[in-house]
């Protein structure tokens, strides 16, 4: 990728600007939405954590129905038009285990992305999504290319070995 300003994406954050950038994030369970538009060439990102905002804690960008309407809003803001507005989803990774993997958070982040991004009607032009293994993606805002390299999980510990050190 040529020679851009960079940006880390943390989690529970979105990343709107008209300038190109290359961003980078990781992702295990989170779910990362890039919205690109080739007409503008401008792009946003989000990295967001759950998948609805329940409507008793802060709003924050930590929720896919929250952040995802931010990036729309932002891709909005520069002049583009749902017409012209593209998506791509990764993470989703089911990288959690025992007791919390029941409930299924990087399923539920997918299905949100997909859901609102329907509502919007704008097209999932590629995925790369669930698995169970995490993502580093680096999203170049003004062609909407992204690099994505998935993340070898390391072995875990059992817990005998540990209760006996």
């Amino acid at each position: 990728m040529e020679s851009l300003p960079k940006h880390l994406l943390y989690p529970a954050d979105v990343f709107v600007q008209d300038k190109s950038y290359l961003v980078s994030t990781v992702l295990g369970s989170c779910v990362a939405v890039c919205l690109y538009s080739p007409e503008k060439q401008v792009g946003t990102i989000n990295h967001y954590i759950l998948p609805l905002w329940n409507g008793t804690d802060i709003e924050t960008m930590k929720y896919g129905n929250l952040s995802i309407i931010r990036i729309v809003e932002g891709m909005l803001s520069f002049g583009c038009e749902y017409g012209n507005i593209g998506a791509k989803i990764y993470g989703g990774a089911e990288v959690l285990t025992g007791a919390s993997a029941r409930f299924h958070i990087g399923q539920r982040n997918i299905a949100i992305a997909n859901e609102i991004l329907k509502e919007f009607r704008i097209p999932v032009t590629f995925s790369d999504v669930g698995g169970n293994k995490g993502r580093k993606i680096t999203f170049n805002t003004k062609p909407g290319e992204v690099e994505c390299y998935l993340i070898n999980r390391r072995p875990h510990l059992d817990e005998t070995f540990i209760n006996n050190i």
